[in-house]
Protein backbone atom coordinates (compact mmCIF):
# COMPACT_ATOMS: atom_id res chain seq x y z
CA UNK A 1 0.00 0.00 0.00
CA UNK A 2 0.93 3.50 0.20
CA UNK A 3 3.40 2.85 2.98
CA UNK A 4 6.96 2.11 0.95
CA UNK A 5 9.74 3.58 0.05
CA UNK A 6 12.75 2.03 -1.40
CA UNK A 7 16.51 2.17 -0.62
CA UNK A 8 19.91 2.82 -2.06
CA UNK A 9 21.94 -0.10 -2.04
CA UNK A 10 25.75 0.66 -2.81
CA UNK A 11 25.52 -2.52 -5.79
CA UNK A 12 24.83 -6.00 -5.93
CA UNK A 13 28.37 -7.33 -4.32
CA UNK A 14 28.27 -9.45 -1.45
CA UNK A 15 30.92 -8.32 1.00
CA UNK A 16 32.07 -9.93 4.17
CA UNK A 17 29.43 -9.15 6.81
CA UNK A 18 27.57 -10.38 9.88
CA UNK A 19 24.25 -10.30 10.68
CA UNK A 20 25.24 -8.39 14.06
CA UNK A 21 22.53 -7.24 16.85
CA UNK A 22 23.57 -3.36 16.13
CA UNK A 23 21.85 -4.40 12.41
CA UNK A 24 18.85 -5.91 13.61
CA UNK A 25 18.30 -3.23 16.51
CA UNK A 26 18.84 -0.33 14.22
CA UNK A 27 16.60 -2.01 11.68
CA UNK A 28 13.57 -2.43 13.88
CA UNK A 29 13.94 1.44 15.57
CA UNK A 30 14.25 2.92 11.97
CA UNK A 31 11.09 0.36 10.57
CA UNK A 32 8.97 2.16 13.31
CA UNK A 33 8.56 5.25 10.97
CA UNK A 34 6.21 2.37 9.19
CA UNK A 35 4.50 1.62 11.55
CA UNK A 36 3.43 4.87 12.29
CA UNK A 37 2.34 5.28 8.66
CA UNK A 38 0.63 2.40 9.01
CA UNK A 39 -0.89 3.46 12.28
CA UNK A 40 -2.34 6.80 10.69
CA UNK A 41 -4.26 4.90 7.82
CA UNK A 42 -5.53 2.33 9.89
CA UNK A 43 -6.84 4.99 12.40
CA UNK A 44 -8.32 7.24 10.14
CA UNK A 45 -10.44 4.78 8.60
CA UNK A 46 -12.20 3.93 12.05
CA UNK A 47 -12.38 7.27 13.60
CA UNK A 48 -14.52 8.47 10.82
CA UNK A 49 -17.15 5.85 11.48
CA UNK A 50 -17.52 6.66 15.29
CA UNK A 51 -20.54 8.67 15.82
CA UNK A 52 -19.21 10.83 18.51
CA UNK A 53 -16.52 12.10 16.37
CA UNK A 54 -18.74 12.69 13.16
CA UNK A 55 -21.37 14.79 15.30
CA UNK A 56 -18.69 16.82 16.95
CA UNK A 57 -16.85 17.72 13.32
CA UNK A 58 -19.11 16.31 10.70
CA UNK A 59 -22.69 17.19 11.87
CA UNK A 60 -24.26 16.55 8.51
CA UNK A 61 -22.55 13.23 8.02
CA UNK A 62 -23.84 11.89 11.81
CA UNK A 63 -27.34 13.49 11.05
CA UNK A 64 -27.13 11.77 7.26
CA UNK A 65 -26.32 8.30 9.32
CA UNK A 66 -28.63 9.10 11.87
CA UNK A 67 -31.76 10.32 11.18
CA UNK A 68 -34.04 7.76 9.55
CA UNK A 69 -35.44 8.45 6.22
CA UNK A 70 -31.95 9.72 4.92
CA UNK A 71 -30.19 6.99 5.03
CA UNK A 72 -28.26 6.07 1.92
CA UNK A 73 -26.04 2.33 1.59
CA UNK A 74 -23.50 4.44 -1.10
CA UNK A 75 -23.87 7.90 -0.02
CA UNK A 76 -24.24 8.40 3.68
CA UNK A 77 -20.50 9.78 4.12
CA UNK A 78 -19.97 11.59 0.96
CA UNK A 79 -18.59 14.65 2.49
CA UNK A 80 -15.07 16.60 0.61
CA UNK A 81 -14.34 17.68 4.63
CA UNK A 82 -14.41 14.35 5.73
CA UNK A 83 -12.43 13.08 2.54
CA UNK A 84 -10.06 16.13 3.21
CA UNK A 85 -9.60 14.85 7.12
CA UNK A 86 -7.92 11.71 5.25
CA UNK A 87 -6.44 12.82 2.12
CA UNK A 88 -4.57 16.28 3.63
CA UNK A 89 -1.88 13.88 5.52
CA UNK A 90 -1.11 12.70 1.84
CA UNK A 91 -1.04 15.89 0.04
CA UNK A 92 1.41 17.29 2.89
CA UNK A 93 3.47 14.01 2.15
CA UNK A 94 3.85 14.63 -1.41
CA UNK A 95 5.05 18.14 -0.80
CA UNK A 96 7.29 17.12 2.10
CA UNK A 97 8.81 13.98 0.21
CA UNK A 98 10.73 16.69 -2.04
CA UNK A 99 12.71 18.46 1.04
CA UNK A 100 13.19 15.65 2.53
CA UNK A 101 15.35 14.04 -0.11
CA UNK A 102 17.43 17.35 0.15
CA UNK A 103 17.78 16.83 4.31
CA UNK A 104 19.06 13.15 3.46
CA UNK A 105 21.18 13.98 1.41
CA UNK A 106 22.64 17.35 3.23
CA UNK A 107 21.87 16.10 6.46
CA UNK A 108 21.91 12.63 6.58
CA UNK A 109 19.39 10.00 7.13
CA UNK A 110 19.16 10.11 10.82
CA UNK A 111 18.77 13.37 11.41
CA UNK A 112 15.76 12.99 8.51
CA UNK A 113 14.20 10.29 11.10
CA UNK A 114 14.27 12.86 13.99
CA UNK A 115 12.36 15.42 12.08
CA UNK A 116 9.78 12.57 10.97
CA UNK A 117 9.64 12.12 14.31
CA UNK A 118 9.45 15.13 16.08
CA UNK A 119 6.41 15.89 13.02
CA UNK A 120 4.52 12.80 14.30
CA UNK A 121 4.77 13.65 18.15
CA UNK A 122 3.09 17.48 17.23
CA UNK A 123 0.86 16.44 14.29
CA UNK A 124 -0.39 13.64 17.22
CA UNK A 125 -0.97 16.20 19.99
CA UNK A 126 -2.95 18.79 17.64
CA UNK A 127 -5.53 15.48 16.35
CA UNK A 128 -5.46 14.67 20.02
CA UNK A 129 -6.57 17.67 21.32
CA UNK A 130 -8.91 18.97 18.38
CA UNK A 131 -11.59 20.97 19.50
CA UNK A 132 -12.62 21.98 15.65
CA UNK A 133 -11.51 21.10 11.94
CA UNK A 134 -9.18 23.29 11.49
CA UNK A 135 -6.77 21.79 14.30
CA UNK A 136 -7.61 17.95 13.04
CA UNK A 137 -6.71 19.29 9.46
CA UNK A 138 -3.41 20.88 10.65
CA UNK A 139 -2.53 18.01 12.85
CA UNK A 140 -3.40 15.91 9.92
CA UNK A 141 -1.02 17.52 8.23
CA UNK A 142 1.73 17.69 10.57
CA UNK A 143 1.82 14.18 9.90
CA UNK A 144 1.41 14.37 6.41
CA UNK A 145 5.09 16.11 7.02
CA UNK A 146 6.31 13.35 9.09
CA UNK A 147 5.28 10.45 6.42
CA UNK A 148 7.00 12.68 3.70
CA UNK A 149 10.22 12.26 5.93
CA UNK A 150 10.09 8.98 7.17
CA UNK A 151 9.36 7.49 3.70
CA UNK A 152 11.96 9.29 2.12
CA UNK A 153 14.74 8.38 5.33
CA UNK A 154 13.71 5.50 6.58
CA UNK A 155 14.01 2.92 3.52
CA UNK A 156 17.26 4.61 2.58
CA UNK A 157 18.52 3.69 6.19
CA UNK A 158 17.63 0.28 6.17
CA UNK A 159 18.80 -0.34 2.49
CA UNK A 160 22.04 1.13 3.64
CA UNK A 161 22.94 -0.60 7.10
CA UNK A 162 21.68 -4.41 6.00
CA UNK A 163 24.02 -6.52 4.68
CA UNK A 164 23.25 -7.37 1.14
CA UNK A 165 21.51 -11.07 1.27
CA UNK A 166 18.99 -9.68 3.14
CA UNK A 167 18.42 -6.48 1.88
CA UNK A 168 15.40 -7.54 -0.15
CA UNK A 169 13.72 -9.04 3.14
CA UNK A 170 15.02 -6.07 5.50
CA UNK A 171 13.16 -3.65 2.94
CA UNK A 172 9.88 -5.09 3.01
CA UNK A 173 10.20 -4.81 6.79
CA UNK A 174 9.27 -1.32 6.27
CA UNK A 175 6.23 -2.92 4.48
CA UNK A 176 5.47 -5.01 7.44
CA UNK A 177 5.92 -2.62 9.78
CA UNK A 178 2.75 -0.07 8.05
CA UNK A 179 0.55 -3.48 7.98
CA UNK A 180 0.98 -4.06 11.66
CA UNK A 181 0.51 -0.22 12.51
CA UNK A 182 -2.83 -0.82 10.54
CA UNK A 183 -3.78 -4.27 12.40
CA UNK A 184 -2.79 -2.34 16.08
CA UNK A 185 -5.08 0.77 14.62
CA UNK A 186 -7.85 -1.45 13.78
CA UNK A 187 -7.84 -3.28 17.21
CA UNK A 188 -7.46 0.29 19.00
CA UNK A 189 -10.82 1.47 17.02
CA UNK A 190 -12.64 -1.79 18.05
CA UNK A 191 -11.90 -0.96 21.53
CA UNK A 192 -12.49 2.92 21.91
CA UNK A 193 -15.60 2.38 19.91
CA UNK A 194 -16.81 0.47 22.88
CA UNK A 195 -16.00 2.88 25.30
CA UNK A 196 -18.86 5.06 26.99
CA UNK A 197 -18.45 8.74 27.42
CA UNK A 198 -17.68 10.68 23.84
CA UNK A 199 -13.65 10.77 23.81
CA UNK A 200 -12.96 6.93 22.25
CA UNK A 201 -11.69 8.52 19.09
CA UNK A 202 -9.34 11.20 20.90
CA UNK A 203 -7.77 7.93 23.08
CA UNK A 204 -7.62 6.50 19.05
CA UNK A 205 -5.57 9.77 17.75
CA UNK A 206 -3.40 9.67 20.90
CA UNK A 207 -1.88 6.80 21.20
CA UNK A 208 -0.11 7.32 17.89
CA UNK A 209 2.05 9.27 20.11
CA UNK A 210 3.94 5.79 21.03
CA UNK A 211 4.87 4.56 17.16
CA UNK A 212 5.57 8.85 16.81
CA UNK A 213 7.88 8.40 20.52
CA UNK A 214 9.88 4.72 19.27
CA UNK A 215 10.54 6.74 16.12
CA UNK A 216 12.18 9.81 17.67
CA UNK A 217 13.85 7.77 20.52
CA UNK A 218 14.76 5.30 17.99
CA UNK A 219 16.62 8.16 15.53
CA UNK A 220 18.39 9.45 18.74
CA UNK A 221 19.90 5.59 19.21
CA UNK A 222 20.60 5.13 16.29
CA UNK A 223 24.05 6.00 13.96
CA UNK A 224 23.73 7.41 10.50
CA UNK A 225 24.76 4.74 7.55
CA UNK A 226 28.26 4.77 6.66
CA UNK A 227 27.19 5.68 2.93
CA UNK A 228 25.51 9.43 4.52
CA UNK A 229 28.77 9.29 6.09
CA UNK A 230 30.95 9.18 2.92
CA UNK A 231 28.68 11.15 0.96
CA UNK A 232 28.89 14.40 3.57
CA UNK A 233 32.77 13.55 3.52
CA UNK A 234 33.18 12.08 7.15
CA UNK A 235 35.68 9.13 5.85
CA UNK A 236 37.09 7.79 8.61
CA UNK A 237 33.66 8.03 10.86
CA UNK A 238 32.24 6.43 8.00
CA UNK A 239 34.72 3.65 8.02
CA UNK A 240 34.55 3.53 12.10
CA UNK A 241 30.62 2.99 11.51
CA UNK A 242 30.76 0.16 8.55
CA UNK A 243 33.00 -2.15 10.81
CA UNK A 244 30.78 -1.81 13.56
CA UNK A 245 27.45 -2.77 11.43
CA UNK A 246 29.33 -5.45 9.52
CA UNK A 247 31.24 -6.84 12.56
CA UNK A 248 34.67 -7.50 10.61
CA UNK A 249 37.66 -5.54 10.35
CA UNK A 250 38.12 -5.82 6.77
CA UNK A 251 35.41 -3.65 5.36
CA UNK A 252 37.73 -1.72 2.69
CA UNK A 253 36.00 -3.50 -0.43
CA UNK A 254 33.01 -2.45 0.73
CA UNK A 255 34.49 0.68 1.47
CA UNK A 256 35.95 1.76 -1.49
CA UNK A 257 32.68 0.70 -3.08
CA UNK A 258 31.02 3.31 -1.33
CA UNK A 259 33.53 6.00 -1.93
CA UNK A 260 33.14 5.18 -5.86
CA UNK A 261 29.59 5.36 -5.70
CA UNK A 262 29.38 8.39 -3.61
CA UNK A 263 31.92 9.95 -5.68
CA UNK A 264 29.64 8.67 -9.12
CA UNK A 265 26.33 9.97 -7.83
CA UNK A 266 28.24 13.49 -6.61
CA UNK A 267 28.86 13.84 -10.58
CA UNK A 268 25.59 13.83 -11.30
CA UNK A 269 25.11 17.73 -11.08
CA UNK A 270 21.33 17.47 -11.90
CA UNK A 271 19.87 14.17 -11.22
CA UNK A 272 15.92 14.87 -12.67
CA UNK A 273 17.46 16.24 -15.46
CA UNK A 274 19.58 12.62 -15.56
CA UNK A 275 16.33 10.80 -14.92
CA UNK A 276 14.85 11.84 -18.44
CA UNK A 277 17.51 10.42 -20.51
CA UNK A 278 16.66 7.48 -22.99
CA UNK A 279 18.37 5.44 -21.21
CA UNK A 280 16.63 5.61 -17.75
CA UNK A 281 13.36 5.60 -19.54
CA UNK A 282 12.45 1.82 -19.08
CA UNK A 283 13.03 2.32 -15.31
CA UNK A 284 11.51 5.70 -15.12
CA UNK A 285 8.04 4.27 -16.43
CA UNK A 286 8.05 1.19 -14.51
CA UNK A 287 8.42 2.78 -11.51
CA UNK A 288 6.00 5.64 -11.85
CA UNK A 289 3.54 3.08 -13.42
CA UNK A 290 4.15 0.72 -10.58
CA UNK A 291 3.09 3.47 -7.65
CA UNK A 292 0.20 4.30 -9.92
CA UNK A 293 -0.76 0.99 -10.63
CA UNK A 294 -0.26 0.12 -6.94
CA UNK A 295 -3.53 2.60 -5.57
CA UNK A 296 -5.38 1.78 -8.84
CA UNK A 297 -5.82 -1.28 -6.89
CA UNK A 298 -8.49 -0.34 -4.62
CA UNK A 299 -6.19 -1.25 -1.73
CA UNK A 300 -5.91 2.30 0.18
CA UNK A 301 -10.11 2.93 -0.60
CA UNK A 302 -10.47 -0.79 1.06
CA UNK A 303 -7.94 0.03 3.95
CA UNK A 304 -9.01 3.79 4.84
CA UNK A 305 -12.27 3.21 4.93
CA UNK A 306 -12.95 -0.85 5.69
CA UNK A 307 -14.99 1.00 9.06
CA UNK A 308 -17.20 3.05 6.87
CA UNK A 309 -17.18 0.69 3.88
CA UNK A 310 -18.17 -2.93 5.99
CA UNK A 311 -20.70 -0.81 7.94
CA UNK A 312 -22.49 0.55 3.87
CA UNK A 313 -22.69 -2.91 3.40
CA UNK A 314 -24.78 -3.25 6.46
CA UNK A 315 -22.52 -4.89 9.05
CA UNK A 316 -23.34 -3.23 12.24
CA UNK A 317 -20.84 -0.44 14.16
CA UNK A 318 -19.17 -2.97 15.99
CA UNK A 319 -19.42 -5.68 13.58
CA UNK A 320 -17.81 -3.44 10.45
CA UNK A 321 -14.79 -2.45 13.16
CA UNK A 322 -14.13 -6.39 13.99
CA UNK A 323 -14.61 -7.06 9.71
CA UNK A 324 -11.55 -4.52 9.38
CA UNK A 325 -9.31 -5.77 12.08
CA UNK A 326 -9.90 -8.88 9.94
CA UNK A 327 -8.48 -7.27 6.78
CA UNK A 328 -6.06 -6.02 9.25
CA UNK A 329 -4.64 -9.30 10.52
CA UNK A 330 -4.16 -11.17 6.70
CA UNK A 331 -2.48 -7.91 5.43
CA UNK A 332 -0.06 -8.73 7.83
CA UNK A 333 0.43 -12.05 7.66
CA UNK A 334 0.36 -11.82 3.61
CA UNK A 335 3.44 -9.53 4.16
CA UNK A 336 5.14 -12.40 5.81
CA UNK A 337 4.77 -14.81 2.22
CA UNK A 338 6.11 -12.10 0.35
CA UNK A 339 9.62 -11.99 2.67
CA UNK A 340 9.31 -15.75 2.05
CA UNK A 341 8.57 -15.71 -1.38
CA UNK A 342 10.25 -12.98 -3.33
CA UNK A 343 13.57 -14.22 -3.54
CA UNK A 344 12.40 -17.86 -4.49
CA UNK A 345 9.63 -17.30 -6.06
CA UNK A 346 10.67 -14.24 -8.18
CA UNK A 347 8.52 -10.84 -8.27
CA UNK A 348 7.22 -11.50 -11.52
CA UNK A 349 5.53 -14.91 -10.60
CA UNK A 350 3.92 -13.20 -7.02
CA UNK A 351 2.69 -10.38 -9.34
CA UNK A 352 1.23 -12.13 -12.16
CA UNK A 353 -0.77 -15.11 -9.32
CA UNK A 354 -1.95 -11.95 -7.40
CA UNK A 355 -2.91 -9.93 -10.46
CA UNK A 356 -5.43 -12.90 -11.26
CA UNK A 357 -6.72 -13.26 -7.85
CA UNK A 358 -7.52 -9.87 -7.23
CA UNK A 359 -9.16 -9.41 -10.17
CA UNK A 360 -11.40 -12.50 -9.46
CA UNK A 361 -12.19 -11.14 -5.72
CA UNK A 362 -13.33 -8.02 -6.96
CA UNK A 363 -15.34 -9.52 -9.78
CA UNK A 364 -17.60 -11.31 -7.39
CA UNK A 365 -17.96 -8.68 -5.06
CA UNK A 366 -19.26 -6.38 -7.84
CA UNK A 367 -21.39 -8.87 -8.82
CA UNK A 368 -23.23 -9.88 -5.22
CA UNK A 369 -23.22 -6.20 -4.25
CA UNK A 370 -25.05 -5.10 -7.84
CA UNK A 371 -27.71 -8.23 -6.93
CA UNK A 372 -27.82 -7.52 -3.23
CA UNK A 373 -27.31 -4.19 -2.11
CA UNK A 374 -29.29 -0.83 -3.75
CA UNK A 375 -28.48 2.21 -2.82
CA UNK A 376 -32.14 2.32 -0.65
CA UNK A 377 -32.19 -1.02 -0.10
CA UNK A 378 -30.21 -3.80 1.85
CA UNK A 379 -30.68 -7.81 0.94
CA UNK A 380 -27.03 -8.40 1.36
CA UNK A 381 -28.33 -10.85 4.62
CA UNK A 382 -25.59 -12.63 7.33
CA UNK A 383 -24.16 -15.32 4.77
CA UNK A 384 -23.69 -12.91 1.88
CA UNK A 385 -22.34 -10.17 4.14
CA UNK A 386 -19.86 -13.18 5.22
CA UNK A 387 -19.03 -14.05 1.85
CA UNK A 388 -18.02 -9.77 0.58
CA UNK A 389 -15.70 -10.21 4.13
CA UNK A 390 -14.20 -13.44 2.42
CA UNK A 391 -13.45 -11.92 -0.79
CA UNK A 392 -12.25 -8.94 0.29
CA UNK A 393 -9.69 -10.78 2.57
CA UNK A 394 -8.67 -12.94 -0.34
CA UNK A 395 -8.14 -9.35 -2.36
CA UNK A 396 -6.10 -8.13 0.52
CA UNK A 397 -3.85 -11.21 0.84
CA UNK A 398 -3.21 -11.05 -2.79
CA UNK A 399 -1.81 -7.50 -2.64
CA UNK A 400 -0.17 -7.66 0.32
CA UNK A 401 2.16 -10.46 -1.06
CA UNK A 402 2.81 -8.65 -4.43
CA UNK A 403 1.66 -4.97 -5.04
CA UNK A 404 2.44 -3.72 -1.46
CA UNK A 405 6.12 -4.67 -1.01
CA UNK A 406 6.89 -5.36 -4.54
CA UNK A 407 5.54 -1.78 -5.88
CA UNK A 408 8.37 -0.63 -3.83
CA UNK A 409 11.28 -3.04 -4.10
CA UNK A 410 10.95 -3.39 -8.03
CA UNK A 411 12.23 0.34 -8.58
CA UNK A 412 15.10 -0.32 -5.82
CA UNK A 413 16.47 -2.50 -7.95
CA UNK A 414 16.30 -1.12 -10.94
CA UNK A 415 17.13 2.37 -11.15
CA UNK A 416 21.52 2.74 -11.83
CA UNK A 417 23.22 4.41 -9.24
CA UNK A 418 23.10 8.23 -10.77
CA UNK A 419 19.57 8.11 -11.06
CA UNK A 420 18.51 6.45 -8.09
CA UNK A 421 17.75 9.25 -5.29
CA UNK A 422 15.76 11.32 -7.73
CA UNK A 423 14.19 8.17 -8.92
CA UNK A 424 12.65 7.43 -5.32
CA UNK A 425 11.74 11.24 -5.19
CA UNK A 426 9.54 10.57 -8.03
CA UNK A 427 8.53 6.94 -7.09
CA UNK A 428 7.16 9.02 -3.91
CA UNK A 429 5.68 11.50 -5.21
CA UNK A 430 3.38 9.34 -7.68
CA UNK A 431 2.33 6.94 -5.07
CA UNK A 432 1.52 10.11 -2.76
CA UNK A 433 -0.25 11.61 -5.14
CA UNK A 434 -2.18 8.92 -6.38
CA UNK A 435 -2.89 7.57 -2.59
CA UNK A 436 -4.01 11.57 -2.21
CA UNK A 437 -6.51 11.43 -5.17
CA UNK A 438 -8.10 8.48 -4.35
CA UNK A 439 -8.52 9.15 -0.37
CA UNK A 440 -10.25 12.20 -1.50
CA UNK A 441 -12.54 10.74 -4.42
CA UNK A 442 -13.23 7.42 -3.12
CA UNK A 443 -16.03 8.03 -1.11
CA UNK A 444 -17.89 10.22 -3.45
CA UNK A 445 -16.92 7.53 -6.12
CA UNK A 446 -18.62 4.80 -3.91
CA UNK A 447 -21.96 7.58 -3.77
CA UNK A 448 -22.02 7.89 -7.44
CA UNK A 449 -20.43 4.39 -8.96
CA UNK A 450 -22.00 2.38 -6.20
CA UNK A 451 -21.22 -1.40 -6.61
CA UNK A 452 -19.31 -0.53 -9.86
CA UNK A 453 -16.64 1.06 -7.50
CA UNK A 454 -14.94 -2.32 -6.99
CA UNK A 455 -15.66 -3.07 -11.22
CA UNK A 456 -13.29 0.28 -11.73
CA UNK A 457 -10.36 -1.21 -9.76
CA UNK A 458 -11.07 -4.09 -11.15
CA UNK A 459 -10.41 -3.22 -14.89
CA UNK A 460 -7.24 -1.56 -13.85
CA UNK A 461 -6.01 -4.95 -11.96
CA UNK A 462 -6.72 -6.49 -15.71
CA UNK A 463 -4.08 -3.50 -17.09
CA UNK A 464 -1.63 -3.79 -14.65
CA UNK A 465 -1.37 -7.72 -15.11
CA UNK A 466 -1.16 -7.67 -18.67
CA UNK A 467 1.24 -4.70 -17.60
CA UNK A 468 3.21 -6.90 -15.72
CA UNK A 469 2.97 -10.10 -18.05
CA UNK A 470 4.70 -7.88 -20.96
CA UNK A 471 7.03 -4.84 -19.54
CA UNK A 472 8.30 -5.37 -16.20
CA UNK A 473 11.29 -7.86 -16.38
CA UNK A 474 12.22 -10.41 -13.36
CA UNK A 475 14.86 -8.93 -11.20
CA UNK A 476 15.32 -11.67 -8.65
CA UNK A 477 19.24 -12.67 -7.88
CA UNK A 478 20.54 -9.62 -10.55
CA UNK A 479 23.11 -7.39 -8.96
CA UNK A 480 22.48 -3.95 -9.45
CA UNK A 481 25.38 -2.63 -11.62
CA UNK A 482 24.50 -5.68 -13.77
CA UNK A 483 21.06 -4.55 -14.68
CA UNK A 484 21.54 -2.99 -18.07
CA UNK A 485 23.29 -6.37 -19.66
CA UNK A 486 21.37 -8.85 -17.99
CA UNK A 487 17.71 -7.40 -18.12
CA UNK A 488 17.32 -4.48 -20.22
CA UNK A 489 19.43 -5.44 -22.75
CA UNK A 490 17.97 -8.60 -23.41
CA UNK A 491 14.27 -7.26 -23.05
CA UNK A 492 12.06 -7.73 -26.27
CA UNK A 493 10.66 -4.10 -25.85
CA UNK A 494 13.01 -2.15 -23.82
CA UNK A 495 16.22 -2.95 -25.26
CA UNK A 496 15.44 -0.50 -28.12
CA UNK A 497 16.18 2.34 -24.82
CA UNK A 498 19.55 1.12 -24.18
CA UNK A 499 21.28 2.07 -27.75
CA UNK A 500 22.48 5.50 -26.36
CA UNK A 501 24.58 2.96 -23.74
CA UNK A 502 26.37 0.85 -26.69
CA UNK A 503 27.43 4.04 -28.39
CA UNK A 504 29.06 6.33 -24.92
CA UNK A 505 31.40 3.94 -23.11
CA UNK A 506 30.70 6.92 -19.62
CA UNK A 507 27.21 6.29 -19.80
CA UNK A 508 27.47 2.64 -20.00
CA UNK A 509 29.52 3.24 -16.87
CA UNK A 510 26.93 4.57 -15.05
CA UNK A 511 23.93 2.95 -16.71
Amino acid sequence: MAGGGFGTGTGGGDFEAKITPLVIISCILASSGGLMFGYDVGISGGVTSMPEFLREFFPTVYKKNSQPGLESNYCKYDNQGLQLFTSSLYLAALVATFVASYTTKLLGRKLTMLMAGIFFLVGTAFNAAAVNLAMLIIGRILLGCGVGFANQAVPLFLSEVAPTRIRGSLNILFQLMCTIGILVANMINYGTSKMSGANGWRISLGLAVIPALLLTVGSLIVTDTPNSLIARGKMEEGKAILKKIRGVDNVEPEFLEIVEASRAAKEVKHPFRNLLKRRNRPQLVIAICMQIFQQLTGINAIMFYAPVLFKTLGFKSDASLYSSAITGAVNVLSTVVSIYFVDRAGRRMLLLEAGVQMFLSQIVITVVLGIKLKDDVNNLGHGLGILVLVFVCSFVASFAWSWGPLGWLIPSEIFSLDARSAGQSVAVFFNMLFTFIIAQAFLSMLCHMQFAIFLFFAIWVFVMTLFTLFLIPETKGIPIEEMTERVWKKHWFWKRYMDEVEDNPKAQANA
